[in-house]
Parts: C-alpha cells; sequence; structure tokens
C-alpha cells in the first residue's frame, strides 16, 4: 500500500497508535499508507499496513456524540463474541476501551474484501441477474447465522435489555419524536398516520420470539459483498447491534427492501435490481432456515417503519434549526412519509 495524504494528529495520532500496537505485539516499525475509508456516515475508519499486514481502525469522528465511546466499546465487543461463529464479520484484532490513548474508544479490525451494492455493482454482478438473485438470498443468510448464534454463553452477559424488549420500543422511538421539538422552527412534526401507527403496534403487539443477537441496521447499505461472487463478505456497521427479538431485523428487512422495479424509500438503491428476489421470497427463506414463528412479520415491518421513519426524521428536525442542510432534510423527510404510508398499508393488510 502506497503512502497516502497524513492523517490528521488531532484525529488519529499515528505514533501513539504505533506505540499503542508495540505494547500489544501487533507488528513493528511505522504506520504506512494510512487513508480513510469511505462508507461510514457516524464513525471513523482508517485503513493503514504494517509490517506486511493490513489494517482497519474504527474510532468515533472528531466531535464526538456523547454515546460514541461506549459504542466502540460495543461494537468491539459484539465482534469479539462472533468469532469463531458462521456469521460473516470483519474479524477483531485488538480494542481499546480507554478513550485517553487517542482521544476515543477505538478498534482495529481486519479489512474486508468486497464491496457495498449500494455504492455500485461491479461488473459480474451488474451484468448476471442470476448473481443478483444470490447475493439476496446470501443476504437472508447471513442474517439467519447472526440470529441462530447462542447469545446466552457469558460473551454478552449484560449486553442490552432483552427483558421487556418489544414493550419498550413505541415509548422509547416516541419520546426521540419528541424530543425534536427542541430544534427551533421544527414544531409540530407533520408525520402521517403517527398516532395511529403507534397505536397499533400498543396494541398488537405479539409474544417476543426467543432472544438473540440484534444488528439493529441491516439493510443493504450495511453489507459488504464478494467481488468473486453473490456471497456476503461482511455485515458491517455495528453500532445499534443489541439482545433482543431477532425478528425486528428481519422487519426491517421487509420495510426498507425495495419494490420489485427498483423503486422503494430512497434510502436504499441499487442498480441494476432486476433478479434481486422480491420481499415475500426473503421472508421464505428466511422462514426455511428458522425455527422462528413468523406469524405477526407485519408487527415487526410496521415498528420498522415506525422507527426507522422517526429516525430519519430527525435531520429533518436539525435541518429546521439551521443544523443540516434542508435538501437533504426535506429528502429524508419525504422517506419518513413514505415509511409510514408504508406502515399504514401493512396495517391495513393485516
Amino acid at each position: 500500500m502506497a503512502d497516502a495524504t497524513p492523517v490528521d494528529p488531532a484525529v488519529v495520532d499515528l505514533e501513539v497508535l504505533a506505540s499503542w500496537m508495540d505494547q500489544r505485539g501487533l507488528g513493528s516499525g511505522p504506520l504506512r499508507g494510512a487513508a480513510p475509508l469511505s462508507g461510514g456516515t457516524q464513525n471513523l475508519l482508517l485503513r493503514f499496513e504494517r509490517d506486511q499486514r493490513e489494517y482497519v481502525l474504527r474510532r468515533p469522528p472528531e466531535h464526538k456524540r456523547a454515546n460514541s465511546d461506549e459504542t466502540m466499546r460495543r461494537e468491539a465487543r459484539v465482534l469479539a463474541a462472533l468469532a469463531g461463529t458462521e456469521v460473516p464479520h470483519p474479524r477483531l484484532i485488538a480494542a481499546e476501551a480507554d478513550e485517553q490513548v487517542l482521544g476515543a474508544a477505538f478498534y482495529l479490525m481486519e479489512p474486508v474484501d468486497g464491496f457495498t451494492a449500494t455504492a455500485g455493482l461491479p461488473a459480474l454482478h451488474s451484468s448476471d441477474p442470476a448473481v443478483r438473485t444470490a447475493m439476496g438470498l446470501s443476504f437472508v443468510d447471513a442474517l439467519l447465522s447472526l440470529h441462530e448464534v447462542n447469545s446466552e454463553d457469558g460473551a454478552l452477559d449484560g449486553f442490552g435489555h432483552p427483558e421487556g424488549f418489544l414493550e419498550r420500543q413505541v415509548p422509547r422511538w416516541q419520546a426521540q419524536l419528541d424530543s425534536y421539538r427542541d430544534h427551533e422552527g421544527y414544531g409540530k412534526p407533520d408525520i402521517p398516520h403517527l398516532d395511529a401507527v403507534g397505536r397499533w403496534l400498543e396494541d398488537n403487539r405479539p409474544p417476543a420470539s426467543p432472544t438473540g443477537i440484534i444488528h439493529g441496521d441491516y439493510h443493504l447499505g450495511n453489507v459488504m459483498f464478494r467481488h468473486d461472487a453473490g456471497r456476503v463478505a461482511a455485515i458491517v456497521d455495528w453500532e445499534l447491534a443489541t439482545r433482543g427479538d431477532p425478528l425486528v431485523d428481519l422487519g426491517l428487512v421487509v420495510a426498507m427492501w425495495p419494490n420489485p422495479d427498483g423503486s422503494g424509500n430512497g434510502v436504499v438503491s441499487v442498480q441494476p435490481w432486476d433478479g434481486f428476489p422480491p420481499a415475500e421470497a426473503l421472508v421464505a427463506h428466511y422462514q426455511a432456515g428458522s425455527s422462528r414463528s413468523l406469524d405477526a412479520l407485519d408487527w415487526y415491518a410496521v415498528l420498522a417503519c415506525f422507527k426507522t421513519g422517526i429516525i430519519l426524521e430527525g435531520t429533518h428536525a436539525r435541518a429546521a434549526a439551521g443544523k443540516a442542510s434542508k435538501a437533504f432534510g426535506d429528502l429524508l423527510h419525504a422517506t419518513t412519509v413514505g415509511l409510514f404510508e408504508k406502515a399504514h398499508l401493512i396495517m391495513a393488510r393485516a
């Protein structure tokens, strides 16, 4: 790897990082070719080489959020727990919980040889619908492998709060939406069916399925595919991972999956789309590989629309206060409206 533009030492001090690696026996000599990777919007990814081995450092951005360090610690703990499982994931090399070393908690992982479909398909995948069919099924297989991991083996003791997980969902996300009123200029949210969706979720909440690991943000933008096949190389971006009812992940797949013509929610888009299985086929594939009951899947899909729409609405609220791009805020608000319309349709069907 060739040397790249020097990295701002205010964000990552490479000399300090090298010393930290020395103490852990992770190679010797200078760190070469340090360069940021694209793909993350909330955290920093830095790829570099040392002693003929490549590493990726993940840490919060320079201007951290209140929970940034704890997020890094949680991510590293999940990746450590996944070692030796069938789940495709970036392999954890080492982690540092103390933010005093680099100004933030961080961890090192192995690079993933793959691509993100939402950023564009390479020739093999764009030219063959059968490869895209395999991508869709592998996307489900990767999720199945995660949901089959035993989360009760002690490695994740105290991680998340599985008890009452579904009961907390509507109040938790409603409270987040209410907090947006603190942004000057936002006012009352203009979201169709907002109250009706919340009431329906509370009135129709199913018994939880067996506890497992939840990715928390499982969509095509958060997986990487192999260059040589229509298979998932790794699930990435574990910052929302927790333990609870894993069917919330499958509900998000249904909520975010584009329509057969490739249209959809405006957040997850891949072209060309023909060949990717429809959402119904993904659900059937999941059911064939899982013992979990999917009788209440509509509820999980509505919850995904509710939760994701509220998260996206946060940018619209910040834009109203001049803290984010108005055009981007308007785009995400339109996506929120589309998700709540989709939730209303699912409710009517159910």
